[in-house]
């Protein structure tokens, strides 16, 4: 179980310190959003359903020259993707992995979760090692563009970033601005010279269903400057395909889905009264309660535990381990 744990943080996680990231695109008139708005919402839903993902990692051009460029690294797995709210304006996205042993019994792993919001004031983007902060989207900038922030197995905060919808050559697609990010599990493990990620991150529709691309530029500190590394491309590809055993996914998320509503309620409670989230991070878990707030949910589903007793746990994990920016 643990080992699975570590597998489904290692699709998503961390590391740290940062200047401000550039604009993508100039102002979009409110005649041209309010045209504009029902597609991108559609776009948005369309990335649910059952899947067959894959993950592939490729570093190719390095901008320092004693650095040595890793060979690709390739994963996949089968993938349940679940509108857990839509308000109309915010859309919430959750992603399990399903993982079937050579028992055929099905396990299942709360993956990540993608956050939809439409016009915002303000999003919670990574800031440096073990935090995240409030940042203001330009006034301006507001109009017609949507944000997009990716959560942890946990829901603790992982990257946030705000953007457009565009067709371009035929092709439509959500870009996001420049926005800072954490390492990943596959490089924070190693300990690396590069400790962060400067990124455009991209989703786009496709027949056989989405991807979901970024352009990484591993960041560093050298000689007490931030410097390039090398350039990495990551692509994920969600193919439509149920052949596995979605009912596992929908019945972990049946009985838990009140948990994680109040673990979710309380981060951002926690966000909004500490200005932020800050809270320990280790390379191959997450944050220092992931852990134990996954155990929990699995303890509910297996009826160990209530789920009031689970959400007081829960509250108290975070508001300990948490402070105040």
């Amino acid at each position: 179980m643990k080992t699975y744990r570590k597998i489904a943080a290692g699709l998503l996680l961390l590391t740290a310190a940062l200047p401000v990231a550039a604009l993508a695109h100039p102002p979009i008139a409110a005649e041209q959003a309010a045209a504009n708005f029902e597609q991108d919402r559609a776009d948005i839903l369309a990335m649910a359903g059952n899947y067959r993902v894959s993950f592939n990692m490729q570093e190719s051009t390095r901008w320092d020259p004693n650095y040595e460029v890793l060979e690709p690294k390739r994963s996949g797995g089968n993938e349940v993707v679940r509108v857990i709210e839509d308000t109309g304006r915010k859309i919430v996205l959750q992603h399990m992995l399903v993982i079937t042993g050579d028992d055929d019994k099905s396990m299942i792993i709360k993956h990540w979760r993608q956050d939809w919001e439409y016009e915002p004031a303000k999003l919670l983007v990574y800031s440096d090692r073990n935090r995240w902060e409030w940042e203001d989207v330009p006034e301006r900038m507001r109009t017609g563009r949507w944000s997009q922030t990716v959560w942890q197995v946990d829901d603790s905060p992982r990257y946030g970033g705000w953007g457009q919808f565009e067709t371009q050559g035929g092709v439509r697609r959500w870009r996001s601005n420049w926005t800072w990010r954490p390492l990943a599990r596959r490089d924070a493990v190693r300990n690396p010279v590069y400790d962060r990620y400067l990124s455009i991150n991209r989703h786009q529709p496709s027949p056989d269903g989405w991807i979901h691309w970024q352009d990484n530029t591993k960041m560093g500190m050298k000689d007490g400057k931030l410097v390039p590394i090398v350039q990495e491309y990551v692509l994920n590809t969600y193919i439509k395909y149920d052949q596995y055993d979605v009912k596992a996914a929908d019945d972990y998320w049946a009985a838990t889905k009140d948990y994680w509503a109040a673990v979710r309620a309380e981060w951002d409670r926690v966000a909004q009264a500490k200005g932020g989230i800050a809270i320990e991070e280790k390379a191959d878990t997450g944050t220092v309660i992931s852990g134990r707030l996954l155990e929990i949910a699995d303890e509910i589903q297996e009826k160990k535990l209530t789920t009031a007793k689970a959400i007081a746990e829960a509250k108290k994990l975070i508001e300990t381990n948490t402070r105040k920016l």
